[in-house]
């Protein structure tokens, strides 16, 4: 794993700024669910919660894998 480092705003906690990376990297499919919530330093089912209160969603299918999975 990388490591990094960065200098934020006082009003900017460290775990807010793990917390928004997570979620931004599972949202452009960088890591899976449970990497991110692993980063976040949450459960899986706690970051799921944080991904609802962003409204990021869970599951992000293509028109096409939805229809497979739906089965029309």
């Amino acid at each position: 794993m990388n490591a990094l480092q960065l200098e934020l705003p006082a009003e900017v906690t460290a775990e807010e700024a793990r917390v928004l990376l997570a979620i931004k990297l599972y949202e452009v499919h960088k890591l899976s669910l449970g990497q991110a919530a692993r980063l976040a330093g949450y459960s899986k089912r706690a970051f799921m919660e944080i991904l609802a209160q962003h409204r990021v969603p869970i599951f992000a299918y293509s028109p096409e894998e939805l229809r497979d999975e739906v089965g029309t």
